[in-house]
């Protein structure tokens, strides 16, 4: 019979690829930004909230304030070094305003976790206390990040079309909630089963109206182009429009 610590382990690396892929959704995003050199209106929000998210829960697995966290420490690791890595290049294309407005931003971050780590390691003496502290923070700061997605589910419900939320990305949202729900329920651990819960609830209800208001989406409409029919008098383009 596999044990709990096993257990936990299989279902954690299957959560780290499952979260690896959603950090490398937006690189078709940032590739367009690469070819164009503009950022155009892209906004960066998302993104340095997620870096910062990553490194709550980065040091919520440390062994000085959770032990035995490690698959927690690696994919926000990752998360943080692919974060930085679209950070950079979005720097890279922004104008000045922008860029400043974003080095801004990550420097208060960088403060702010500085003093968060300088008061839980000075300020709190044992596992329980300091676990607690850093992850009501990360329960916090998560939830915020699973719950961004309402805006676009009312916009469904107004437009009762499913346009602007992709299907997969609610699946995958779902299976990676559930992942990281079932590992922290084999070893019960409060402040990672908070978030990872509610983001099962918001998927399961992002996937239920796509199905209800999948067939009132509107078909997008495309021009065909027919070949050129070239002669002495006549020299035509014909287009037609064919439903997706």
């Amino acid at each position: 019979m596999v044990s709990a610590d096993v257990a936990r382990s299989i279902v954690g690396i299957v959560g780290n690829v499952i979260s690896f892929g959603l950090f490398l959704s937006p690189v078709p995003t940032f590739w367009g930004i690469i070819k164009k050199k503009d950022v155009e209106e892209f906004s960066p929000v998302p993104y340095l909230a997620t870096i910062f998210n990553c490194m709550l829960w980065v040091f919520y697995g440390l062994p000085l304030v959770h032990p035995n966290s490690t698959l927690v420490i690696t994919i926000n690791g990752i998360g943080l070094a692919i974060e930085a890595a679209y950070l950079v290049t979005f720097l890279m294309y922004a104008p000045n305003r922008k860029r400043l407005w974003v080095l801004a931003v990550l420097a208060a971050e960088a403060v702010l976790m500085a003093a968060l780590v300088l008061g839980v390691l000075l300020g709190a003496h044992t596992h329980d206390s300091r676990s607690m502290i850093v992850g009501i923070l990360c329960v916090i700061a998560n939830t915020c990040m699973y719950a961004a997605p309402l805006s676009v589910m009312g916009k469904v419900i107004k437009t009762k079309s499913v346009e602007y939320m992709p299907f997969y990305l609610s699946l995958v949202g779902l299976l990676n909630g559930g992942c990281w729900t079932a590992y922290a329920l084999i070893k019960f651990d409060l402040y990672i089963t908070i978030p990872n819960g509610l983001g099962v609830l918001f998927s399961i209800a992002q996937l239920m109206l796509y199905g209800f208001y999948y067939k009132s989406t509107p078909k997008k409409a495309k021009n065909v182009e027919l070949p050129t029919i070239a002669d002495k008098t006549l020299s035509t383009n014909v287009s037609i429009a064919v439903e997706k």
